[in-house]
């Protein structure tokens, strides 16, 4: 979770001092000094966010938008990129996309808006992982057309708010966050100040990312959390809480040397995409669309109490290795320890019995449908 880094080297998010009075234990992440948990604990932390509302600073994440003449070409120019249709992606709507190196291989995972004014058509808004954002905007600046231009905004801060309670929390300052659609965002005022709300998450559950002028940022948290519903969440529960919810940790359950097929991620590839390609490392992809990847990202569930982590071998019952767990730890939500990894595609299907080598012991594990937690990200009734 932490990295190790000179603290004097370490930056900080305009949210660092609140972290601190409220006595936060820091730790280098991605070149910046983020909480890993309040006093309340990890284990709190995630079933505040599970039952109420968590609030976690996620500032030290790249915003980014590409500018363009006109939607389609700005479109275009992140179709040439990365997998996913941007062509016909609504004005206010949010897609999860991956940028793919010439292999097929994941640069950055990455969220990205269609602004929802008609002003700002031609501008697609981007948030991009905090350890990747140098190497994603130098892929961006070498391969977009010179008619399409990336402009990094370095002026605000991003807090997201997740948890069953969380969208009425913010509501209560931002009336119109409650009327927003999963995977929407739209501007609108927190308590007088203009922001840009969109309604998603990495924990499974409702909720919505604001972004935020950096100097508005602390008096839009103290007011978030002077509301009983809502407490400040670290990087542990966050951990956690995406893990439950089966989601990918960028560096660790996908990278560079792994295609969205292999991670199963392939719900960011729409049809038309899919069929057409015209992407990076396209060949690859649609062969192993076609024929099946050579190796799979699977859930795995433990028997007993101890956990796996990052690293661990996962091998057939008294047999071979075949892989490696890629995240893993106790899930509070499951009262169990889970785990994701990569085995090859034959030993990938639901129930099938594998172990997991933790400190020289075999650990009994079964291959399991992910998510681990059911998701709950809101859906709009039908009317």
């Amino acid at each position: 979770m932490a990295d190790s880094v000179a603290d004097s080297d370490l930056k900080q998010t305009p949210l660092h001092d609140l972290h601190v009075e409220l006595g936060a234990r820091m730790v280098p992440f991605a070149g910046y000094s983020m909480p890993v948990q309040y006093k309340a604990g990890i284990m709190a932390e995630h079933q505040q966010t599970r039952t109420k509302a968590g609030l976690f600073d996620v500032s030290h994440m790249g915003q980014a938008v590409l500018n363009g003449p006109d939607h389609e070409t700005t479109a275009r120019a992140l179709e040439a990129l990365t997998p996913s249709n941007f062509v016909e992606l609504g004005r206010g709507r949010q897609r999860y996309t991956v940028l793919l190196n010439d292999e097929g291989g994941i640069i950055d995972d990455l969220m990205v808006t269609r602004p929802i004014s008609e002003a700002d058509d031609g501008k697609l808004m981007l948030v991009v992982n905090a350890a990747r954002k140098d190497v994603d905007y130098a892929h961006f600046r070498a391969r977009l057309p010179d008619n399409v231009t990336l402009d990094v905004i370095e002026d605000r801060a991003l807090i997201a708010v997740q948890g069953p309670e969380a969208v009425a929390a913010v509501a209560a300052h931002a009336p119109e966050a409650a009327e927003l659609a999963f995977m929407s965002g739209a501007p609108m005022e927190f308590d007088g100040i203009a922001c840009h709300v969109s309604r998603a998450g990495y924990t499974g559950e409702d909720g919505v990312e604001m972004s935020v002028p950096a100097g508005a940022a602390d008096a839009i948290a103290r007011a978030l959390l002077a509301d009983d519903r809502v407490e400040a969440i670290g990087l542990g529960a966050r951990d956690s809480l995406r893990l439950e919810a089966g989601l990918c940790l960028y560096g660790h359950d996908i990278d560079e040397t792994t295609s969205p097929v292999e991670g199963t991620i392939t719900f960011c590839m729409q049809k038309r995409r899919r069929e057409e390609g015209g992407f990076p490392g396209a060949d690859r992809i649609q062969a192993e669309l076609k024929d099946g990847p050579g190796r799979v990202r699977v859930g795995l569930t433990l028997d007993g109490k101890a956990p796996a982590r990052e690293g661990a071998e996962i091998a057939l019952p008294d047999g071979a290795v075949i892989g490696t767990v890629t995240s893993g730890g106790f899930a509070p939500t499951v009262g169990a320890p889970i785990a994701m990894g990569y085995v090859p595609a034959e030993h990938a299907a639901i129930g099938t019995q594998l172990e997991l080598i933790v400190r020289g012991r075999r650990l009994s594990a079964t291959v399991a449908d992910m998510p681990f937690v059911p998701n709950r990200y809101y859906r709009k009734p039908k009317s």
